[in-house]
C-alpha cells in the first residue's frame, strides 16, 4: 500500500511537470529569433546608429557598441539611434599615509543611454548603467597609466555589452506586443 501511494506521488509530480512545461511552452520567444513577419532581434540590433561619445572612454564604449550590435560589416539603413553619455571618475579606495600612495585605483564608468526610432523619433529604450574596473597602482607612471586605460577599456566591454542586452530585451518585447496587437485585430476581423 505504501509503495502503491509512492508511485502514485511520483506519477501526479510528473504529471504536473509535463502540463507545465507543455502550457509554458507557447509563452516563450527566443529573444533573438523571428517574429511573425520574419523579422529578428538581431536585424533590429544591425539598424542601429551609434552617435559620437566624448572623451577616450566614449571612443572605446562606442567602438563595442558598434561591433557588438552590428559585428557583421554591414552596413544597413538606420532605423534607431542610440546616443550614450558617460561619467568616469577613479577612486583610491586604499591609501598609505607613511608613503603618500595609493596601491590600488578603481576606475567607474556609468552610462545613461537612449534609443530612438529614427522615422518618428519615438523613445525606445533608456536607462543606465555602471561597471568598475580595479588595477594596481606602481612607482612607474607609464604603467599606472596603462593599467587605468586597461581598466577603462574592461568597463567599455562591460557597458556595451550592458546597454546591447537591454536594448535587445526592449526591442524583443516592443515586437512581441506588436505581434500580439496584429494578432489579436486580426483575431477580431476575422
Amino acid at each position: 500500500m505504501l509503495l502503491f501511494d509512492k508511485a502514485k506521488k511520483h506519477c501526479l509530480s510528473l504529471l504536473f511537470i509535463a502540463v507545465s512545461v507543455f502550457t509554458l511552452t507557447g509563452c516563450i520567444e527566443p529573444m533573438y529569433g523571428p517574429n511573425v513577419n520574419g523579422v529578428s532581434t538581431a536585424t533590429e540590433l544591425q539598424a542601429i546608429e551609434v552617435d559620437e561619445i566624448n572623451d577616450r572612454t566614449g571612443h572605446y564604449v562606442r567602438n563595442e557598441l558598434i561591433y557588438a550590435l552590428n559585428g557583421t560589416g554591414s552596413t544597413p539603413t538606420p532605423r534607431y539611434r542610440l546616443k550614450v553619455t558617460l561619467s568616469e571618475r577613479v577612486q583610491t579606495p586604499i591609501y598609505n599615509a607613511q608613503t603618500a600612495f595609493s596601491s590600488s585605483a578603481t576606475v567607474v564608468v556609468i552610462a545613461q543611454y537612449t534609443l530612438i526610432s529614427l522615422p518618428d523619433k519615438v523613445e525606445i529604450s533608456k536607462g543606465s548603467t555602471e561597471s568598475i574596473a580595479s588595477y594596481d597602482r606602481f612607482t612607474a607612471r607609464f604603467a599606472n597609466v596603462r593599467a587605468s586605460r586597461d581598466a577603462a577599456i574592461r568597463d567599455a566591454k562591460v557597458i556595451a555589452e550592458n546597454i546591447r542586452t537591454r536594448i535587445a530585451m526592449d526591442l524583443a518585447a516592443r515586437r512581441y506586443l506588436r505581434d500580439l496587437r496584429r494578432i489579436a485585430v486580426v483575431d477580431i476581423r476575422g
